[in-house]
């Protein structure tokens, strides 16, 4: 290997902290090409890739029907926004959209965003107007982006709202069931209705939005009954229910959309990450009545549904529900391997091949400690949680069998040593 060869990580390096922000946190990695689920350094080093671009690879790295689509595209047009001249990719993906919907209604409608932050704070300004309310509950361990509404939305002060404020007004936060903590499904419905009591007049709330699995939080699924029974405390004060799948969703924990689990139809559903296949695009999607309250002109953006973005999801959409088997598998397996090494006093948990190991230690030393052996062992892994002790697993399911109990091994030394 030649001098120049050895020391190209070592010269991105320097240029990312001569020229990129430091508040950007990235690992000692530059990455050269990906495919499946392995990605490669710049010196040529495999990777056995456990965090899937954080979400965005649910079907593997340059996917084959979508990097095709995105062929095909390029050569007709690269942008038209869509508030200028209409274009049939957008209105195809919202169609899918709506076939694909685990929504309440026959009618559904969508509306085609950059980012899951900017999909969430559309979603509440949607609520907003179809319920003539300004209020907005969320829940404790929640990750719902970094942008103003969004940030105040989240549950994690660092490093997502450190330094940031003033917040957005009208936002009130509340319990999520968390057993490995403490925090019963009822003992979160109780901290609702007290809420309700003593900070805001549920009659003032336009929306309550919820992660079926709480991602940045720590991979906390909600319990079987919380959706439906939540679902029904809302209904009583006429507040919708907006369903972040932002990262749970596109197959993630097996199904389409991870709600399907619980046997819940929200009113509106947020989607993102993989539904763009590895390029920038998110949704709102939600039945008529409610997508169409707010008046033209008043939702948009100028590089939001993409035409290459749209063409890459429409191979997502019509790929995902095929991946199920293999998703389910993965995640059977994932479950036995993790609950077989994982230290004592630590929590296994998760839907399907969404899984977490939630360690004992308080302040995320041990996490930091076995993601950065890791990555020196050919793993790339990615921690979470408000303590930061959560080793998370997004897995492309592009894996195969071999890689995936080699990944699996490397996670298990580290775990014992």
């Amino acid at each position: 290997m030649s001098l120049q060869e050895r020391s190209a990580t070592a010269r991105v390096q320097e240029a990312r902290e001569r020229y990129v922000a430091r508040g950007i946190s990235t690992p000692p990695l530059v990455v050269s090409r990906a495919e499946g689920a392995r990605v490669w350094d710049a010196e040529g080093r495999e990777y056995v890739d456990f965090a899937g671009g954080l979400g965005c690879a649910n079907l593997g790295h340059s996917f084959p029907a979508v990097v095709d689509a995105l062929h095909a595209q390029v050569d007709r047009y690269l942008h038209q926004c869509f508030m200028v001249g209409m274009y049939e990719p957008y209105v195809e993906v919202c169609r899918r959209l709506a076939e694909l919907s685990p929504n309440r209604g026959d009618t559904q409608k969508s509306i085609l965003l950059n980012s899951g932050a900017e999909a969430v704070e559309n979603a509440v300004k949607i609520a907003r107007v179809a319920t003539g309310r300004d209020a907005v509950v969320v829940f404790d361990n929640a990750f719902h982006g970094r942008t103003l509404l969004a940030m105040t939305m989240t549950s994690k002060v660092v490093p997502y709202k450190q330094g940031f404020g003033p917040f957005a007004p009208e936002v009130y936060r509340t319990p999520a069931p968390y057993p490995f903590r403490g925090i019963s499904e009822d003992d979160a419905l109780a901290g609702l209705k007290k809420l309700f009591k003593g900070d805001v007049d549920p009659a003032s709330v336009a929306c309550a939005v919820l992660e079926p699995v709480q991602g940045e939080g720590g991979f906390i699924p909600m319990t079987a009954d919380f959706p439906k029974r939540l679902q029904e405390l809302l209904d009583a004060h006429g507040i919708l229910y907006v369903n972040d799948e932002v990262q749970s969703g596109c197959g993630r924990t097996g199904p389409v959309w991870a709600i399907e689990h619980y046997g819940v139809e929200p009113d509106l559903t947020v989607s993102g990450k993989t539904l763009g296949g590895g390029l920038p695009l998110a949704a709102v999607t939600g039945r008529a009545e409610l997508m169409d309250a707010v008046p033209p002109g008043g939702l948009g953006g100028t590089f939001g549904g993409n035409p290459l973005s749209c063409a890459a999801a429409l191979a997502i959409l019509d790929a995902v529900d095929d991946a199920r088997p293999r998703a389910e598998a993965i995640g059977a397996r994932l479950h036995e391997r993790l609950s077989a090494m994982a230290p004592a006093g630590s929590e296994v948990r998760g839907l399907g091949p969404m899984v977490a190991i939630e360690l004992p230690d308080q302040n995320g030393d041990e996490t930091s400690r076995i993601t950065a052996a890791a990555r020196e062992q050919g793993l790339l892994l990615l921690s979470c949680g408000i303590y930061g002790n959560v080793i998370r697993i997004l897995v492309p399911f592009a894996i195969d069998d071999d890689e995936l109990e080699r990944g699996l091994d490397i996670l298990e030394g580290l775990l014992g040593s």
